[in-house]
C-alpha cells in the first residue's frame, strides 16, 4: 500500500469550506437488542463510543455488525434498550451503506447524488445556490473526482461509486459518521485514498465507526475495535481487542449459535424504547 500511486489519483488536499465540529458526538448502547421479527441479531449490547473515536465494527460473517449500525443510524427499533446520543440529532449522522444496497440503475448523476449530503441545509427539494455548488466541487476534487458531476452513477466502476460516496459524507459535516464495509470490492489505491480521510475525520474530532473484515487494516490504522459475535466479545484497543484468544472465542460464540434455537425477544406489553434518544442540541 506504501508504492507511488499517480498524482491524478490522489485524494486532493482540498477540504470542503465548512468548519468540521469542535467535538464528535458521543454513543452510549444501553442493553441494546437488535434483529427482525423478534429473533435477535445482537443482543444485550452496553458500550460507549467515547467522542473523537475511531472504531471497527469486526467479527465473523452473521455476528450482527452490519445491524449494530443501522441500529445506532436509526434504521432499527430495538427491540430492548436504547441508544442514547450525545451531540448528533437527527439530521446530523451520515451513514455510507454496503455498496450492495446502492440502487446504481436509478437515473442519478454524481452531482445530484453527492448533493443530496446537502441535504441537511437545503431540504430535499431545495436547490443548490452558488456556495453549495462550490462545496460540492470541492468535496469531488477531496476524493479525486474532480469534473465528474455530470457522470451517471451507472458508468461509475466500483471505486468510483465509493469515493462519490465518501464525497456526500464530506458534504453531510457530521460529528457521527457510519461506515458499512467501505472497502468491499473497491482497489487498493481507492482504500489507501479513503483511509487518509478517514484519518482526516479522526483528527477533527469527528466519531467515526466503521464495519471491517480486514483485521490486519484494523490494527494498523484504527485505534479502537468492538469485536461482536451476536453480541460484544470484547471492546477496546484494537490491539488487545484482535487477540488470537478473543477471535476464537467469537467463533465459538457464533458457531454455538447457529446449533442453537433461534432465540425470541418477548418485548411484552411495554411500549418499546425509543430507537434513538439524543441528549443535548436539537432533539429526535
Amino acid at each position: 500500500m506504501n508504492a507511488q500511486r499517480p498524482s491524478a489519483a490522489r485524494v486532493s488536499s482540498v477540504a470542503p469550506t465548512a468548519a468540521p465540529p469542535t467535538q464528535g458526538a458521543e454513543v452510549a448502547l444501553c442493553n441494546l437488542t437488535l434483529g427482525h421479527d423478534r429473533h435477535p441479531a445482537v443482543h444485550h449490547v452496553e458500550a460507549r463510543l467515547e467522542p473523537g473515536s475511531l472504531t471497527a465494527l469486526v467479527g465473523p460473517n452473521g455476528s450482527g455488525k452490519s445491524t449494530l449500525l443501522r441500529g445506532i443510524m436509526g434504521e432499527l427499533r430495538p427491540m430492548t434498550g436504547q441508544v442514547v446520543l450525545q451531540g448528533a440529532a437527527r439530521g446530523r449522522i451520515a451513514y455510507l451503506p454496503q455498496l450492495s444496497r446502492i440502487d446504481r440503475s436509478f437515473p442519478l448523476t454524481v452531482s445530484e447524488l453527492v448533493a443530496s449530503g446537502l441535504w441537511h441545509l437545503t431540504g430535499i427539494f431545495g436547490g443548490l445556490r452558488a456556495d453549495g455548488r462550490a462545496r460540492l466541487s470541492e468535496a469531488l476534487a477531496a476524493v479525486g473526482m474532480a469534473g465528474s458531476e455530470a457522470r451517471s452513477i451507472a458508468a461509475l466502476s466500483g471505486g468510483q461509486m465509493q469515493r462519490i460516496l465518501f464525497a456526500r459524507v464530506l458534504l453531510q459535516d457530521a460529528p457521527l459518521i457510519l461506515l458499512d464495509e467501505p472497502f468491499a470490492a473497491i482497489d487498493e489505491r481507492t482504500t489507501d485514498d479513503l483511509l487518509d480521510l478517514i484519518d482526516a475525520w479522526h483528527a477533527e474530532g469527528r466519531t467515526v465507526v466503521a464495519v471491517l473484515h480486514d483485521l490486519d487494516m484494523v490494527r494498523a490504522r484504527f485505534p479502537n475495535a468492538m469485536l461482536l459475535a451476536r453480541e460484544i466479545v470484547a471492546h477496546g484497543p484494537s490491539g488487545a481487542v484482535l487477540s488470537e484468544a478473543n477471535l476464537a472465542r467469537a467463533r465459538a460464540r457464533l458457531a454455538a449459535a447457529a446449533q442453537a434455537t433461534p432465540d425470541v425477544c418477548e418485548i411484552g406489553e411495554a411500549a418499546p424504547a425509543p430507537a434513538l434518544r439524543a441528549v443535548g442540541g436539537e432533539g429526535l
